[in-house]
């Protein structure tokens, strides 16, 4: 089983361009004109998760993404995923 130095050696650059990549698009996402939505949103709440010092932060996050409802909703929008759940995308207009 390898240990944290191991890991560190292994995926320590891999975890650090995906941190600069995020950086990125969301500096892209300032520079733009117009309103962000749900999703931006959504991904600055999911960032605090990952300075939480727990460890089932992947599963945080992906709750933080995830639709909270249990009920069905009469009728989809469309085919897909929104990625990210908001009131707008939990409840379509019919």
């Amino acid at each position: 089983m390898p240990n944290k130095q191991d890991l560190l050696d292994l995926q320590f650059i891999e975890a650090r361009h995906r941190l600069i990549d995020l950086a990125a698009f969301l500096d892209r996402i300032d520079r733009h004109p117009g309103s962000a939505d749900y999703r931006y949103e959504a991904l600055k709440n999911a960032l605090p998760i990952l300075l939480d010092d727990r460890p089932d932060r992947a599963r945080a996050v992906l709750e933080a993404f995830s639709d909270p409802t249990t009920d069905p909703i009469p009728r989809a929008a469309f085919q897909g995923a929104f990625g990210a759940a908001s009131h707008q995308a939990l409840n379509p207009k019919h």
